[in-house]
């Protein structure tokens, strides 16, 4: 008996390894790529060549990122709108600015979390990089309200910051719009959240469980890859609802850019995220999930495999790196 139970086990481990190796081929045949487990092969990715990263100036792009007067009011961070203990966004269906205006295009907050992975920023796609993007926000009136010719004066009239800009890029550095910019970008592009689901296409089979793989298999098999692929599991542009009308179309002027095309969101940390879309108006889950098999895939997705997508999603929620709240200059 006991001889049998061991062929037994090693049968099914065999079944198993292969169930398992069957699936890596299918994520990678649709494109879903893991975060890179080794230092080098990360870096090769979040790096920017043009602006390396030193420990002086990330801890300086977290000042800058957490200060509240980069903004007009002295009131608005970067972290207002991509809470670093929520998930990375706000948790609010439309983003709340300067004088407290909501965006007038009723459009949500995305995650700043594994934003460095996408190929676009914005929901319309208008920057292909955070150093990009950051510009924005801080110059938008509904938004952070900051002239850019007026903050680096503000910045260096606060004698802590010219001291940490010197430390961090040499004594003879000069204070600009785009330095600070950078600076914060670089911060941003630490704020990435490897998870279960990198480990196990990274080769560890035991890192989901039975029923999150099955997840997995479901959410390629029904082609949710076409749109949330590559590391980010999303962050390229797309035409939105292809297939039927989104049922809150009219919520909001937002249709995407002059192609009409729309950044697809990352799906990493999913469930810390919600609302949904780029308006905010879904915040259950398995929602979210069915209405994108309707207006994208024009597929009528059964509540069973919804809640099997929703688990495999779990296995999305990163480990988080360490921030210390830092005290400002």
């Amino acid at each position: 008996m006991k001889i049998i139970a061991l062929i037994l086990s090693i049968f099914t481990t065999f079944i198993v390894a292969n169930s398992d190796i069957e699936i890596l081929k299918k994520a990678k045949k649709a494109n879903l790529l893991p975060i890179p487990n080794t230092k080098i092969e990360l870096l090769k990715i979040i790096n920017n060549q043009k602006n390396p990263s030193t420990d002086a100036k990330i801890e300086l792009g977290k000042k800058l990122y957490f200060d509240p007067r980069v903004s007009k009011s002295n009131l608005i961070s970067c972290n207002t709108c991509h809470n670093l203990a929520l998930g990375g966004a706000d948790g609010v269906s439309v983003a709340t600015g300067d004088k407290w205006h909501p965006n007038p295009h009723h459009l949500n907050s995305p995650t700043v979390y594994n934003a460095v992975f996408a190929n676009y920023q914005f929901w319309d796609g208008r920057s292909t990089t955070l150093e990009e993007q950051v510009k924005g926000p801080i110059q938008t009136q509904f938004e952070m309200a900051m002239h850019k010719d007026i903050l680096p004066s503000k910045i260096k009239n606060i004698i802590g910051y010219k001291e940490e800009f010197k430390r961090a890029y040499g004594p003879n550095v000069k204070i600009t719009f785009k330095l600070i910019t950078d600076t914060i970008a670089i911060f941003e592009r630490t704020l990435i959240t490897p998870s279960r689901y990198d480990d196990f296409l990274n080769g560890d089979f035991k890192a989901l469980t039975p029923k999150e793989k099955d997840g997995l298999n479901t959410f390629i098999d029904l082609g949710c890859t076409r749109c949330h692929k590559g590391i980010a599991l999303g962050g390229f542009t797309q035409p939105f609802d292809t297939g039927k009308r989104y049922k809150y179309r009219n919520i909001g002027d937002f249709h995407g850019n002059k192609n009409h095309l729309v950044k697809t969101p990352t799906l990493r940390n999913i469930k810390e995220t919600a609302p949904y879309f780029h308006n905010g108006m879904i915040w259950n889950l398995k929602d979210a999930i069915k209405e994108m098999g309707k207006i994208q895939l024009l597929l009528g997705i059964s509540d069973k495999d919804a809640q099997k997508i929703e688990t495999f999603f779990g296995s999305l929620s990163g480990r988080k790196p360490k921030i210390k709240y830092p005290i400002l200059p």
